[in-house]
């Protein structure tokens, strides 16, 4: 092999740049998360190991204790990170260290708050923890080799934190990865032992992997000499247990806390977790946590997500997404099972009938842990329904056994307070309805002011019955599924003839006087919209606006048919029906109108403005302005 081509100088993406940049200049107000990172990375690295050797025992090379450990040496202000994992080959370390996945860096970038202690915290959860290293050194060396590869197969990545880094060829005796960090002046205290100590204690403590440092040197009595070469010894600085393997009683919030950072790369504590221990027909333990902040992926239903899973204390996989359905997408932390074979692979959990009792368990109990966060006081589940609660409306629709669970869950805006926060559950609907009323009402808009203002919620206003306001994307598709509640079926009010059940005999024969006396209006106005209505009809619905808009009760509504269009997706022909309100002033001006052209475009002004209540677009604005213009200049002569 040529000198060439054992060593080359390469230049990093301009995403790597602008990052590194960042590392360096800005991210500096928590500079002991770099430790965290690496540590955590290293750990990962021999669980990967773990999980090869499997397969192929020789990738253990006859040594299969796995350890991390960290050297520091004062004087010359370097600290070392060596881990005996899965290592790296040369094209694996110019593919993870020279370039970074351009979907993680531009969204790491697109969250920066300005908050350096927030924005540093944000590393670890985009992939990018290892350029942490830059924070506190200004010469990085990675000496690598990957596990069951030749001695003469190691590699060196060496690299400033500037434009380029170079790769070089060195032999490596061991498996696994060394890190290197000299350290920059105002760093120093990074090669300090007993910083170092804290640093480890505070943040990997629950590494299931002991995280090994030198002995102090022993206590030298007064007027003995120290020997010239002592002999220095190891020992484990954390815990080194598998945090869940432990009894709850013996685990603090914080290491739980922890935990939790290390499992998410996280940046904030979890508003709740679930630790428990199954025996019987089937034994696992599961660790289930609910997080504080949504991850900038979340609306991403391709992107990897789920539990980790290790198999007898053996980690098997990140992101085994078979544990929980796909609403639960948020919920983090690990599940051991001692009932899946150490060879199982993502296609064999599919089917296997154990995973789907685990499935059907670990849901329940995320669920419960969200029942038991809304029963409690304060605000963590206001919190968590303001990041995850569009997530958890999908989950009706998807998981049918748990919908009346996730029903209770459910939280929405209402007239009864008429402001946007969604802190309404439907049980406390339930108890503020009135006697007689049969059915849960809601409407649907494209936001909540115009849900607030439609003019559909005028006579449910009027006789104080409250309806729930519904503005976000998913809320047409979760009615579509939800169906019922607590035997109360929902009614949206856009849609099908409005029958309360709580009008009087009274308010009913005058409702029916009111169609009578306007039949001859209902028959002009559907000759004259023939082409944009599927029917005209009185309405008793109305008391302050002239005309709404409402769709057949097999029609798709309006706000689903809006988001299909917009999605390119095919979209059923239908046409909406027109409710007047012959009370209105204005409708009574165009029952008088006796010139037809007049009248046609009233009606078309009417329609429209209909449709612009309910957050419709008009098919033809430049004709609705001159009709609208030609009218108010006729009533000024």
């Amino acid at each position: 092999m040529t000198a060439d081509v054992q060593k080359e100088t390469l230049g990093f993406q301009s995403e790597a740049k602008q990052l590194l940049h960042l590392m360096i200049h800005s991210l500096y107000s928590n500079k002991e998360i770099f430790l965290r990172e690496l540590i955590s990375n290293a750990s990962d690295a021999i669980d990967k190991l773990r999980f090869a050797a499997l397969a192929n025992e020789s990738m253990l090379e006859g040594q299969g204790d796995y350890q991390i450990t960290v050297d520091v040496d004062k004087d010359a202000k370097i600290i070392v990170i060596s881990d005996n994992g899965i290592g790296m080959s040369r094209d694996e370390v110019i593919e993870n260290l020279g370039t970074i996945a351009k979907s993680g860096t531009t969204a790491f970038l697109d969250n920066l708050t300005g908050d350096q202690q927030q924005d540093s915290q944000l590393i670890g959860q985009f992939g990018v923890g290892f350029y942490s290293s830059f924070i506190v050194a200004d010469r990085v060396e990675v000496h690598t080799r990957k596990a069951g590869a030749d001695a003469d197969t190691g590699v060196v990545w060496e690299s400033h934190g500037e434009a380029e880094f170079s790769v070089e060829s060195r032999e490596k005796d061991t498996r696994g990865t060394t890190i290197t960090l000299h350290l920059k002046t105002d760093s120093a205290d990074f090669a300090d032992d007993w910083r170092v100590r804290s640093v480890i204690k505070k943040y990997s403590d629950h590494i299931a992997v002991p995280v090994m440092m030198a002995k102090p040197p022993a206590f030298v009595p007064e007027g003995e000499e120290a020997p010239d070469n002592p002999e220095v010894g190891y020992e484990a600085v954390n815990a080194a247990t598998a945090l869940w393997t432990r009894s709850r009683t013996d685990v603090s919030d914080e290491e739980y806390q922890e935990f939790y950072k290390h499992v998410s790369h996280d940046f904030e504590n979890p508003l709740t977790w679930s630790h428990n221990k199954v025996e019987g027909k089937l034994e696992y333990t599961s660790l289930l946590y609910m997080p504080a902040k949504a991850p900038f992926d979340m609306w991403n239903r391709e992107t990897s997500r789920g539990l980790k899973l290790y198999v007898q204390r053996t980690f098997i996989m990140d992101e085994a997404e078979q544990f929980l359905p796909m609403y639960l997408r948020f919920v983090k932390g690990v599940v051991d099972s001692n009932d899946l074979s150490l060879n199982i692979s993502r296609e064999i959990l599919q089917q296997d009938p154990a995973v789907d009792s685990m499935r059907s368990a670990l849901t329940k109990r995320a669920l419960d842990m969200l029942a038991k966060m809304a029963k409690s006081e304060g605000d963590d589940y206001a919190t968590f329904w303001k990041e995850f609660g569009q997530v958890l409306k999908e989950g009706p629709a998807e998981d049918f056994a748990n919908k009346e669970k996730i029903a209770k869950l459910l939280r929405f805006s209402s007239t009864h307070t008429d402001v946007e926060t969604q802190d309404q559950s439907l049980e406390d609907y339930l108890g503020r309805m009135q006697e007689n009323q049969e059915k849960i009402f809601y409407v649907v808009a494209e936001n909540f002011n115009t849900a607030k203002s439609s003019p559909h919620l005028e006579v449910f206003r009027k006789k104080g019955i409250e309806v729930l306001l519904l503005s976000d994307r998913v809320d047409d598709w979760l009615m579509n599924h939800l169906q019922d509640f607590d035997t109360k079926a929902f009614q949206d009010v856009a849609r099908g003839a409005l029958d309360l059940a709580t009008d009087s005999e009274e308010d009913k024969a005058e409702q029916e006087k009111v169609v009578k006396e306007s039949e001859a209006l209902i028959e002009r106005l559907s000759s004259a919209l023939k082409e944009k209505v599927e029917e005209v009809r009185a309405t008793s619905r109305l008391t302050d606006s002239a005309a709404c808009l409402v769709v057949g009760e097999a029609d798709m509504g309006a706000q689903m048919r809006r988001i299909m269009e917009a999605a390119g997706q095919p979209v059923p022909e239908s046409k909406p029906i027109l409710e007047v309100n012959p009370a209105h002033p204005l409708v009574e001006m165009l029952d008088q109108e006796s010139d037809e052209d007049r009248f046609v475009d009233m009606a078309s002004v009417i329609f429209d403005h209909a449709s612009l209540a309910e957050g419709g677009q008009l098919e033809d604005p430049a004709a609705y302005v001159a009709r609208l213009n030609k009218l108010l200049l006729e009533m000024s002569r």
